[in-house]
């Protein structure tokens, strides 16, 4: 029996379960790390980009629905793999003077894991006419890219630029 071919709808749909798992894994990880992180701006980042990837989880079940998918996750390798990997860094660093350092350095993996899936999602999106689902994830992508800039801010000891931080919750359409 010869199998169909895949196309890049097919490619499309098996990344948005990825991105949907990883995000999801992304929320929990980013509560962690805001327990975890020493400095006050720190925490308030992961605190508030935790929120914020809520609301992306919610935007990926709009992203489903606009191609008429149910939304379901199937495991991310990726994402599993950089999250074990702050564990143990959180076990080895944990409590000491560079443990804000190695979190940021763990999260901005992470965030450049996303904006890259988040980029070729939009791009695929729009080359297969899914003008909504376009419009929805590079949202997501620009609040991706921001906080990365907030956390390279963050890293370097200086002041955050107000456009740097966390845009306020999108409401759900």
């Amino acid at each position: 029996m010869a199998m169909a071919e895949k196309t890049l709808k097919d490619a499309f749909y098996e990344t948005l379960k990825d991105v949907y798992y990883a995000e999801k894994k992304s929320v929990q990880a980013l509560k962690k790390s805001a327990r975890a992180a020493q400095a006050p701006e720190l925490k308030s980042a992961f605190t508030t980009h935790a929120e914020e990837s809520a609301t992306q989880v919610e935007r990926l079940v709009q992203v489903f629905e606009s191609i008429e998918k149910t939304a379901r996750g199937k495991t991310c390798e990726a994402m599993q793999g950089l999250t074990s990997e702050m564990e143990e860094d959180l076990e080895d660093f944990g409590g000491t003077e560079a443990s804000d350092d190695v979190l940021i350095g763990c999260a901005q993996a992470i965030e450049h894991y996303e904006i890259a899936r988040y980029g070729t999602l939009k791009s695929w999106a729009q080359k297969l006419g899914y003008t909504e689902a376009a419009e929805l994830l590079g949202q997501t992508l620009d609040e991706e890219k921001r906080t990365d800039t907030l956390l390279t801010q963050l890293a370097g000891g200086g002041a955050v630029a107000a456009d740097a931080a966390p845009a306020p919750r999108a409401r759900k359409k």
